[in-house]
């Protein structure tokens, strides 16, 4: 990976930080991409200590507010060439509905729609420095989603894991349609189940809930294996519009392949971002 310019997203704490270092270790230059400058910075001493690479950055980005990625787009195209990998990461799971500054329900907002218009501002560079990869970060928990896109964005009849469930199906669906997209660009487009990772992910659920929690799940290093595989092995070249877990291809929920759905979550995603507006 020397040479080659990386970005993950939610890169301060578990999966992200883990992914960001590994990608450092192999010597990729790194964006690391936070909401909160001093848990960020605290995630940059670390993994420029723990990888020997000063090629590191920290870039504040609160992914709740359209406003800020295209603050942070604008601002990365402004320091940055090219673009070689990019990491949609940073998720959350919240326990009660809550609405952001843009007026669309928080969990859709940050876990979908952040990866849609963070990928689609930086897609000129991604073309420009191919061929390159888009690595999504979804989950099995995708197979519990519901195709009911217009619910999606108002979160009705609001369910911390269904508003994450179906976060994720949305995850599959826009990768699998970027990847249509991208047919002839170079630039490849995957997604991924990191596994059941005890991570910041459910700060916000009970205690006695996240203890069970950690019981049952694997380590942020174990769950950043298959990011950094997707985003640097180099027999995946030219794959695109996969889903994987345990870095092995599997086959996602059958919902997550329908195409009508997909460009219909686009169009949706595109609308509610003003994107080429």
């Amino acid at each position: 990976m020397t040479g080659k310019a990386c970005i993950v997203t939610g890169a301060s704490s578990g999966i992200g930080k883990e992914t960001a270092l590994g990608l450092a270790k192999l010597g990729a230059a790194v964006v690391m991409v936070s909401r909160d400058r001093a848990r960020g910075e605290a995630a940059l001493r670390e993994i420029k200590q723990k990888s020997g690479n000063r090629k590191v950055e920290l870039m504040i980005c609160d992914l709740s507010s359209q406003n800020s990625i295209r603050r942070f787009a604008e601002e990365f195209r402004q320091r940055h060439e090219r673009l070689d990998v990019l990491v949609n990461n940073a998720g959350v799971v919240l326990r009660r509905r809550s609405m952001t500054e843009d007026g669309i329900e928080s969990t859709f907002a940050i876990n979908h729609l952040g990866y849609f218009l963070v990928t689609n501002l930086l897609l000129d560079v991604l073309k420009s420095s191919a061929p390159s990869r888009i690595v999504n970060v979804s989950s099995t928990a995708h197979r519990y989603g519901k195709l009911d896109i217009s619910g999606w964005a108002t979160g009705s009849n609001y369910s911390a894991f269904a508003a994450y469930a179906n976060s994720k199906l949305a995850n599959v669906l826009f990768t699998y349609e970027l990847a249509r997209r991208l047919e002839g660009t170079s630039v490849t487009a995957n997604c991924l189940h990191p596994g059941a990772v005890a991570t910041n992910l459910f700060r916000g659920l009970p205690g006695f809930l996240r203890g069970i929690i950690k019981l049952l799940t694997i380590s942020p290093q174990r769950g950043a294996r298959t990011s950094i595989y997707l985003a640097s092995s180099l027999e995946l070249e030219g794959v695109s519009g996969k889903y994987f877990a345990r870095r092995r291809p599997e086959k996602s929920s059958e919902a997550s392949y329908n195409e009508e759905a997909a460009r219909r979550l686009w169009e949706v995603s595109a609308e509610l971002t003003q994107l080429g507006r």
